[in-house]
């Protein structure tokens, strides 16, 4: 039993010395990740706000939920009763309609999603468990005492604080721990919560394994697991508390002399410092902890609110020193959010809940924007750099954007497929092969609506945007009658897999393809026969954009040839910059049949479009029965 509990952590702990990325081979002994846990700042950002949210919002819930639960004890049995029904609710309800309902009444109130949200959020679950913890020792007290000590003169205030609060102290204590513990652990009703630039760990570790595990990340998880044992041991070490307090100082030494219980110095010393430890040392070292680490934090990334940019991205899809330089040579300060696919950032566009200033949404997505107006027309003469991109791919934008009023175009690429050529026997050039069952458990699809239900379209000889429901039906029982040859449903995490060799077929973003290739020389990428989808991101500005001025420097920025170039080099994702593509060096990549196909292989490519509301609907019906079936 034990092995299977610890076996797990230990893994963990080992990887987390490992100097290589893959989890199947071991490249020798290093201390790296750990150092670049702590030069990554926004590890650290997130621990602190973790820590930040976690004490003041048990603090506050503590104080609340103490007060609420002396109201409560006040009150008669029968309303008492069902005012504890009430109060439970919370705790048996699941965590994600409580995000969900936080959410709704932050936007329904106009509030600016961020760090005020989540700690509200988190004082609003934890109320319930402190006064689940105080309660029954409020039921132990003796109210004939504190009624005494008025009837001796004592203050109402007094009197609760001498009296009341020492024997209702323990639950205090276990509420305040109790909150602490679910505001540290909480991921579910932070994630609808919180807002740009703010994560928790729990957030930050979840955005970083959804784009494939980070070495970082077992580092981390190492380090919270020796903590807590840490913690743990010094718990250990605090002294027995008594189960019930002595009713007087005389009953406690008249206990003593009986039963000759009388401590040793050594003993009176050990407990001394013990409880020193624990109700002194401790808690300065967490406070001054938290202090020192926002102070320095808030140093390295502060930058007014009014000479920002709040930029939503894809995962994994600009280099880092970009963002860095952008900021030295501007003075603009980055607030970096990352997606996984359009559908998930639409709806965060389109309540505007969150004013995000540039975003990078796919073709059709921005279609839907343009239509349902969520977008700010640019101003080109803040843009002179977009000389630099290729007409061709400006004309082909005006599908989705046909005056060219909103769109600058970033990244383009093809979807096809990318396998293994020591784990597939068979010609690779048909979506067909994504079908067969000799490649059963070794299929990696596309967790993605219109790109799981484009690619089954295209293989039935259909196009990709297609509103027949007769052939959307089609295709969703084709891709049920493939599940069971699915290894995974994934995004970021395809290029992982297909470089450790965990699977043999994969569907893929070219640019993702070229990143592999470079990596795991055994992977070829092909644009299926039946044909596929070519795709453009580009840069567009929300109608809320707050830092609409900053919005055009960035896409700017973005647009000159060696910036384009270092993010080319950095996501490896073809880019319409015909200043960059000049400058590629290697001429391998520069004529790369991957990244710069010939037309003749995008013949039977389309790019999508945006179907309307109701056939959008339709499409995630499809795919929903897909994944529940």
């Amino acid at each position: 039993m034990l092995v299977f509990l610890y076996a797990p952590i230990a893994t963990l702990i080992v990887l987390s010395f490992n100097s290589s990325k893959s989890r199947a081979k071991w490249g020798g002994f290093t201390l790296d990740w750990y150092s670049q846990l702590f030069q990554d700042s926004a590890v650290m950002n997130a621990l602190y706000t973790t820590l930040v949210i976690a004490l003041l919002s048990a603090l506050i819930a503590t104080i609340l939920g103490t007060a609420a639960s002396i109201g409560i004890e006040g009150m008669k049995k029968r309303f008492r009763t069902f005012v504890m029904g009430i109060t439970n609710i919370p705790m048996l309800n699941a965590d994600i309609v409580t995000g969900i309902s936080l959410m709704l009444l932050f936007i329904a109130l106009r509030f600016t999603m961020g760090f005020a949200t989540i700690l509200l959020a988190h004082i609003t679950f934890n109320i319930p468990f402190v006064i689940l913890s105080v309660m029954p020792k409020l039921k132990q007290t003796n109210r004939s005492t504190f009624e005494a000590a008025l009837d001796l003169g004592a203050s109402p205030f007094y009197a609760f604080r001498k009296v009341i609060f020492p024997d209702i102290l323990p639950g205090v204590i276990s509420g305040f721990l109790l909150a602490f513990t679910m505001s540290l652990d909480d991921f579910i009703i932070t994630h609808f919560t919180k807002g740009p630039g703010i994560d928790t760990l729990s957030t930050k570790i979840y955005a970083e394994v959804r784009k494939g595990i980070n070495p970082e990340m077992y580092a981390l998880s190492t380090l919270l697991f020796l903590t807590v044992l840490i913690l743990l041991f010094l718990i250990n070490m605090s002294p027995e508390s008594k189960t019930s307090a002595p009713a007087s100082i005389v009953t406690q030494i008249a206990s003593r002399k009986t039963h000759h219980e009388i401590p040793t110095t050594e003993k009176k010393e050990s407990h001394r410092t013990s409880r020193f430890v624990m109700r002194r040392v401790l808690p300065a070292a967490i406070l001054v902890a938290i202090t020192v680490g926002g102070i320095f934090y808030s140093s390295k990334s502060g930058s007014s609110n009014d000479n920002q940019v709040i930029v939503y991205n894809w995962g994994e899809y600009m280099d880092p020193d970009v963002i860095t330089q952008f900021e030295e040579e501007t003075g603009i300060h980055v607030v970096y959010e990352e997606f996984e696919t359009n559908e998930i950032m639409y709806p965060k566009i389109k309540s505007q809940s969150i004013a995000y200033d540039v975003v990078c949404p796919s073709d059709y997505m921005i279609q839907r924007m343009i239509e349902n107006d969520l977008l700010a027309p640019l101003d080109y003469s803040h843009i002179p750099n977009i000389s630099n991109i290729d007409s061709t791919y400006l004309e082909e934008s005006r599908q989705f954007d046909p005056t060219l009023s909103y769109s600058v175009p970033y990244c383009w690429g093809t979807v096809g497929i990318l396998y293994n050529k020591t784990m597939v026997s068979d010609p690779v050039d048909s979506w067909s092969i994504l079908w067969n069952d000799k490649y059963k458990n070794n299929i990696l699809m596309q967790d993605s609506v219109r790109d799981a239900l484009g690619i089954t379209l295209k293989y039935l000889g259909y196009s990709l945007n297609t509103t027949d429901e007769g052939q959307l039906e089609e295709a969703r029982d084709l891709l049920i009658k493939q599940k069971p040859l699915v290894q995974a449903y994934v995004i970021d995490q395809v290029r992982d897999k297909m470089i450790g060799n965990e699977a043999a077929l994969g569907v893929i973003y070219s640019g993702e393809a070229i990143f592999c290739q470079e990596e795991n020389p055994n992977l070829e990428y092909v644009i299926p026969k039946e044909g596929s989808n070519i795709w453009i991101d580009s840069w567009v500005i929300p109608k809320n954009a707050q830092h609409k001025e900053n919005a055009e420097a960035f896409i700017n920025f973005l647009c000159r040839g060696d910036i384009a170039l270092k993010n080319f080099e950095y996501i490896t994702y073809s880019t319409p910059n015909k200043a960059a593509r000049e400058m590629i060096e290697d001429p391998l990549i520069r004529d790369s049949k991957v990244a710069f196909p010939d037309a003749s292989e995008l013949v039977n490519c389309e790019t999508y479009r945006y179907l309307g509301d109701q056939n959008d609907a339709l499409y995630n019906e499809m795919w929903r029965e897909v994944k529940s079936d």
